[in-house]
């Protein structure tokens, strides 16, 4: 009987787009990155991704000091600055293009439907496993689990891909095969080793 081709799963932020955070969030605030990291609300980020907090209550407590922010300028700054990484768009058609089944597993908020309408990612792959709709987020066992489940495959048959090596154990750890990212090339050589390409 013919193994089944894998599925591929595929961490957003600093995976496929570059992520907002580092650079363009703090600037748009005046901030350095560790000056933001700092002044944060200790928990908002995480409860925002979770879905736990809309927009407006996100930028209400985005600040310990609890200072104000304009979220809709905020939402117009971070959309701008989305922006493939280098390669990936390429290696994304390439994948759609030879019929591999990808979808979105990541942490982040309701601004990915920002994201989508600044990058078009729906081209490539579907948003089914975001946090932000779930409630999960990586490394949480269930993160993985739950969208294992949802496609109806065994996790022995998904590839994950994430640039944190925590968030690609914890693929591991419920059985899926996981690839760490740093580059397009390096990731387009390990999934032609994984049978998704040529």
């Amino acid at each position: 009987m013919k193994k089944s081709r894998p599925v591929l799963l595929l961490d957003v932020m600093d995976t496929l787009v570059v992520d907002p955070f580092r650079v363009h969030i703090p600037a748009f605030f005046g901030l350095t990155l560790a000056e933001l990291l700092a002044q944060k609300h200790p928990t908002a980020w995480v409860e925002f991704e979770k879905g736990q907090l809309d927009e407006a209550a996100y930028a209400a407590r985005m600040f310990a000091d609890g200072r104000f922010v304009d979220h809709e300028a905020l939402a117009r700054h971070v959309r701008a600055a989305y922006a493939f990484i280098d390669g990936v768009e390429e290696l994304l058609s390439e994948l759609h293009a030879a019929g591999v089944e990808m979808h979105a597993l990541s942490n982040y908020p309701v601004w990915y439907r920002m994201l989508e309408e600044r990058l078009d990612l729906s081209r490539y792959l579907s948003w089914r496993f975001v946090s932000c709709n779930t409630g999960l987020r990586k490394p949480h066992p269930e993160a993985y689990l739950s969208a294992a489940r949802s496609l109806g495959r065994d996790p022995a048959e998904i590839v994950f891909v994430d640039d944190r090596e925590q968030n690609c154990e914890g693929a591991r750890s419920v059985g899926m095969t996981a690839v760490r990212f740093s580059s397009a090339v390096e990731l387009r050589s390990e999934l032609s080793r994984q049978g998704l390409l040529p």
